[in-house]
């Protein structure tokens, strides 16, 4: 899963991003992670924490990684993975999710 996930955000970090639209709220994809993501992943800010799957990375990882762009993370909430449940989210939250991940950054 981590390298179908990594492989994605490489290949989508090289993608243009001007047609994305901005401003998702971060607050909605906070409650969103905390609700149907924290089973499997670590979805808070702490740098230390660990996720329950082992192989789910950590949000404030994701949020680091070079090729975790507005684009990319958008592309990969509305695909289908192996080794994750198939949600299906509203473009509302996608963009809160996304918004949610890469505010991680400051952290």
């Amino acid at each position: 899963m981590r390298l179908a996930f990594l492989s994605t955000l490489v290949f989508l970090s090289l993608a243009p991003t001007a047609a994305l639209a901005q401003g998702g709220d971060p607050a909605v994809g906070a409650r969103l992670a905390r609700e149907t993501c924290a089973s499997c992943h670590a979805v808070g800010a702490d740098p230390h924490a660990k996720s329950p799957d082992p192989n789910a990375p950590a949000f404030v990882d994701v949020a680091k990684m070079p090729s975790a762009t507005e684009l990319s993370i958008k592309v990969f909430l509305r695909s289908s993975h192996r080794n994750m449940p198939n949600f299906i989210l509203s473009p509302e939250e996608v963009d809160g999710v996304t918004a949610y991940i890469l505010g991680l950054r400051k952290k």
